[in-house]
């Protein structure tokens, strides 16, 4: 009987649904998601505009479950069509979200993240998230600048974090579940991402192509997994880097190969550790220009 109300009682307490993850490009956002998840399921890069997808990562425990959605960082230059769907991703989640953690560098706003804060809905219960504070090297300047930040929207609660060190990650959770509604689990509970192998093959591959080639090579640059195999525990995939220029692809296969052959080598051992099994991994590189143009082009490669 005590075992039953004990039971019934976690239930009634279990809490489920979505974080929205917003702010301007190069914050920490999906260093900070995939550190929350306690796996890689967004890439990383210094490159603005690596996340270019609405990314979702699951974390399950004993009484709650943690949807977090990773999001473009805002843009605020250049409005071609990428950018204005990148936008729209992020105005879309922002409606959607039990809560959203408004994430900005700490010791830095300005008028980017300006722009992200006006965005921000008053009726959905938001975190300021100072990220990066461990390298603020005087902390008396965090909390008047704290303040001067909170000023400006009403925050649920204001939290300075390192993401790359995990610092004060579990006090940002426990605030996070207070604010979620109580909800049965959307997802199982081995869950970390509702996206496919394929598109995490894809953005795997992506995230080595800028962290190899870096600003040579231009932000329009992406990655189509043209085939993904599996046979028992082994993972073929083939995939193939779109470039806008010849120039560009020799950028990417580098001196006698040696680029490419890097990119394969880490993409490979990033995806053997996310899938838990061997990858036979082929790249090549196709030159195809205007891919990011319009939005008939944006769709094709699973642009939102």
């Amino acid at each position: 009987m005590t075992d039953s109300l004990v039971t019934d009682a976690a239930a009634n307490d279990f809490r489920c649904g979505y974080i929205a993850i917003v702010g301007r490009p190069n914050v920490g956002k999906s260093t900070l998601m995939n550190q929350l998840v306690g796996a890689k399921v967004s890439i990383t890069s210094r490159k603005a505009q690596t996340t270019r997808h609405r990314i979702t990562g699951i974390q399950t425990t004993d009484n709650t479950q943690f949807v977090y959605v990773d999001t473009p960082g805002f843009q605020t230059r250049h409005s071609n069509a990428l950018n204005k769907t990148l936008n729209r991703t992020v105005t879309n989640t922002l409606t959607a979200a039990d809560v959203i953690l408004f994430v900005v560098e700490a010791g830095t706003f300005g008028p980017a993240d300006k722009q992200v804060m006006d965005l921000l809905p008053n009726n959905v219960p938001c975190i300021l998230v100072m990220n990066k504070a461990d390298r603020n090297k005087d902390k008396a300047t965090l909390m008047p600048f704290a303040q001067e930040v909170a000023a400006q929207h009403q925050f649920a609660a204001v939290i300075p974090v390192s993401a790359k060190q995990r610092f004060q990650l579990d006090r940002l959770q426990d605030e996070i579940r207070g604010m979620l509604p109580h909800n049965p689990a959307m997802f199982e509970e081995d869950d970390i991402t509702d996206r496919s192998e394929k598109f995490l093959a894809s953005e795997i591959v992506r995230e080595k192509v800028f962290r190899f080639v870096g600003e040579e090579l231009p932000y329009t640059s992406t990655v189509l997994v043209e085939k993904f195999e599996q046979e028992g525990n082994l993972r073929r995939v083939f995939a193939a880097i779109l470039v806008e220029r010849d120039t560009h692809k020799a950028m990417v296969i580098g001196q006698k190969g040696a680029r490419l052959k890097e990119i394969s080598t880490q993409a490979r051992l990033d995806m053997e550790r996310l899938f838990g099994g061997p990858v036979y991994l082929e790249i090549w590189v196709k030159v195809k220009s205007g891919w990011a143009d319009n939005e008939a082009g944006l769709r094709a490669y699973g642009y939102e």
